[in-house]
């Protein structure tokens, strides 16, 4: 990489809904690149290769829903010249109604996309890229639990829900992360490609970061809890989360809603209405989430959880639990149960021993 005559301008966009702690993350970790190893290394702070500012439509400062103020250093008419815009995670529920209320920064996206500039968004910030229709014809992600909302309101993207992070679009210039942390993927990205993966590297050895290397799958909640006015279905719902791990579960669903006199496939067709997938994937989902609890909490056997969960057949419930989970029972069990064992640990001051 050549040497700039100065600092790279990011615009980092901050509507009413931002969070801070991604706005705040990322300005620190783009504010650091050049800057802060140097500084590690001689005592002296290198010139900084990123310069960014959080720009709002009005430029006037908020409280973020944690109540943590959030104070713009400009308006968006005053930043037209950023080669990078990032739009951090938005607190909103993935399926509220944006029309009308980012008509401002929707406006901003379309003509820095228009001029050349990168486009990035954080977690749920995907929502602003997709209303602006720069995500159409595309393949984007988002958080996990944003992705069917997305799918479902924006048919015309091709959303890939397992991915922490894609590049896509004309001359790659659209980068979008998962949910959570993965904004870390999409700074230490975004610092590799406009200054060198060696700086990106320096950047994660000094804020300890490590790459999302299996996505966001295995983080997903498969099976989330639903309410539904379907008396029916409320009742059979309410028996599944009991039973789920019995032989025959959908057989028994269909039992019950002829006992309430419901034909079976206007059962399917209204159980499908209500969870957004079958009986049959419902209690999958169901199998599998305890399957995960069981994994992080006991050390019993593979082939004991997939028993317990209603399985006869381990092999089938691992080979189910790497499509659905992303990573295989004893690959989810490293990553999720020693994490869970050191916070247990550590809170009985064990953490000073395993470290």
């Amino acid at each position: 990489m050549g040497i700039r005559s100065a600092p790279l301008r990011v615009a980092l966009l901050a509507p009413p809904p931002a969070t801070a702690s991604t706005l705040y993350g990322m300005y620190d970790l783009l504010t650091s690149a050049g800057r802060d190893w140097c500084w590690l290394k001689t005592g002296r702070a290198g010139p900084p290769l990123a310069s960014p500012v959080i720009a709002s439509a009005d430029g006037c400062g908020f409280r973020a829903i944690n109540g943590a103020w959030i104070q713009p250093d400009a308006r968006l008419d005053d930043v037209t010249d950023a080669a990078v815009v990032c739009v951090p995670d938005l607190m909103v529920a993935p399926d509220e109604p944006l029309a009308g209320r980012f008509d401002a920064e929707i406006a901003y996206l379309r003509a820095c996309h228009a001029r050349g500039a990168i486009l990035a968004s954080a977690c749920s910030g995907a929502l602003l890229l997709a209303e602006a229709g720069l995500l159409d014809g595309h393949d984007a992600t988002t958080h996990w639990a944003y992705c069917d909302e997305l799918a479902r309101r924006y048919p015309k993207i091709r959303v890939r829900p397992g991915c922490s992070l894609i590049v896509s679009g004309p001359d790659q210039r659209l980068l979008l992360a998962g949910g959570g942390t993965s904004w870390y993927d999409l700074a230490l990205f975004l610092v590799a490609r406009l200054f060198g993966v060696e700086e990106a590297m320096q950047l994660a050895r000094l804020y300890l970061v490590e790459w999302h290397d299996v996505g966001q799958q295995p983080y997903a909640m498969l099976a989330c809890a639903r309410t539904t006015d379907d008396a029916a279905v409320a009742h059979c719902l309410h028996w599944l989360g009991e039973h789920f791990a019995t032989a025959a579960p959908v057989a028994a669903l269909q039992s019950m809603a002829a006992d309430m006199d419901v034909p079976e496939r206007s059962f399917q067709r209204r159980f499908v209405k209500a969870t957004g997938m079958s009986p049959l994937e419902f209690v999958h989902m169901l199998r599998l989430e305890e399957a995960k609890q069981l994994l992080e909490a006991t050390s019993k056997p593979v082939e004991a959880i997939a028993n317990d969960v209603g399985y006869e057949d381990p092999s089938f419930f691992s080979r189910l639990f790497r499509r659905k989970v992303g990573i295989t029972p004893a690959q989810y069990r490293r990553r999720f149960g020693a994490l869970k064992r050191t916070l247990s640990d550590g809170l009985h001051g064990g953490i000073a021993e395993r470290m």
